[in-house]
């Protein structure tokens, strides 16, 4: 665990979005989150670097994880489970 820069794109009503905060603040890692539904200039950023409109996503560093997928974000992060 090291000065990763974390940013979670999610909207309100996305249950994989708080599956994925509540499992990043249950592992005490810190992030930035972005309401893509509130944030158009975000919403546009996320697209243009994933190309994908899907929520949630996760940046961690340059990395980008599409969904709740807790195996690649504990590689990411070096979670161990």
């Amino acid at each position: 665990m090291g000065d990763e820069t974390i940013k979670v794109f999610s909207t309100p009503t996305c249950p994989y979005c708080t599956m994925l905060k509540e499992y990043l603040e249950e592992k005490n890692i810190e992030y930035e989150e972005i309401d893509v539904s509130q944030d158009q200039k975000q919403a546009e950023t996320m697209v243009k670097k994933s190309g994908q409109m899907g929520v949630p996503q996760v940046w961690i560093n340059d990395e980008v994880v599409i969904g709740f997928d807790k195996d690649k974000i504990n590689e990411l992060l070096d979670i161990k489970e």
